[in-house]
């Protein structure tokens, strides 16, 4: 069996991590469509979980399913931690993707990770990243978010975006979109961000924003007085309020805004892991707003409770404005 760069070997020598972050790719993919399917069929099935910006629905539910159940198939001894509180039952078989991209398992796996075994690893699932923006028809704001850490670090992510290349009307109403959820011209709709430490990130085109110029992306339907003192402390240049923190961290990585600024517990593991990989392979760093590392072990509490702080240049700068009132609420 020959061998490729950093010790990798084809076919059944590859490692655990780049099977299964191959895995997770064709995986999102999968979500990706249901995800789009749901809208399309025009059925959400809008639950309450707890408060009116906190939702779930059937592409929550399905998309769920099938990410844990593919990767539980095909790797029974991974700790797998999903947004939804599901009952476990039958999968449908239409719902299991057994599938790996083939372009990760022609990359080399980093030399720290090539002995990691199956039973080392938590996954950090959030289906369906940006529900709320989802059930309103904002659908470039939606993400699938598959996050792999070892030791208590986010060491592999995968983002899918089902809407990426979607064009959104003016009035962005869903009952406008359930009929015209399709890409623009000549591109093809959605597309799937992955990246891995000590090798890089893949599937987009790194870009940052001029020099000199702060644009803060924060939250568009949980903000808060904690939330707007931090953002107004950074002394920004512009403030784009989106939802997702999927959405949040592809807009630091492409150009669009220089630091993500959150000041509130409401985020949880599911929604950084994987983003805090794809920024962290490019040199970005994604901290809470103490400028503490987080934590992914699979006993750590889901919910990061002081807050996220995020950029792709500069993190010393943003740090160093966060308001020690806001330290003093947001305790780690």
């Amino acid at each position: 069996m020959r061998s490729r760069g950093g010790g990798l070997t084809m076919a059944s020598g590859h490692t655990v991590l780049m099977r299964l972050v191959a895995s997770a790719y064709s995986i999102a993919q999968k979500a990706g469509t249901i995800v789009r399917r749901v809208i399309a069929e025009g059925d959400l099935g809008i639950v309450e979980k707890t408060s009116p910006t906190d939702l779930q629905t059937k592409a929550d539910r399905l998309a769920q399913m099938s990410i844990c159940s593919s990767l539980a198939r095909k790797f029974p001894k991974l700790t797998i931690i999903g947004e939804e509180d599901l009952p476990s039952e039958e999968v449908d078989q239409e719902l299991i993707e057994d599938g790996q991209w083939e372009e990760i398992l022609r990359k080399p796996c980093p030399s720290q990770y090539s002995t990691i075994k199956e039973e080392d690893l938590v996954v950090w699932v959030d289906p369906l990243d940006g529900t709320k923006e989802y059930t309103e028809g904002l659908l470039d704001n939606v993400t699938v978010l598959i996050g792999i850490a070892y030791e208590g670090k986010a060491i592999a992510g995968v983002i899918n975006q089902p809407y990426y290349n979607y064009q959104n009307n003016e009035k962005q109403k869903l009952r406008e979109h359930r009929k015209e959820a399709k890409a623009g011209p000549g591109a093809a709709l959605g597309r799937t961000i992955w990246g891995v430490l000590g090798l890089g990130a893949f599937g987009f085109q790194l870009k940052e924003v001029p020099a000199g110029k702060h644009i803060i992306t924060t939250t568009r339907s949980h903000s808060n007085k904690l939330v707007t003192d931090c953002v107004t402390a950074m002394n920004p240049d512009d403030v784009l309020r989106v939802g997702g923190a999927g959405n949040k961290i592809i807009q630091l990585i492409e150009g669009k805004a220089s630091a993500y600024v959150f000041a509130s517990p409401g985020c949880k593991k599911w929604d950084t892991c994987a983003p805090e990989v794809i920024l962290h392979a490019v040199g970005g760093k994604l901290t809470d707003v103490h400028g503490n590392a987080l934590q992914y072990d699979k006993e750590v509490k889901h919910m990061n409770s002081a807050g996220v702080l995020a950029s792709l240049r500069n993190h010393d700068y943003y740090a160093s404005r966060v308001p020690e009132s806001v330290k003093n609420a947001l305790v780690p």
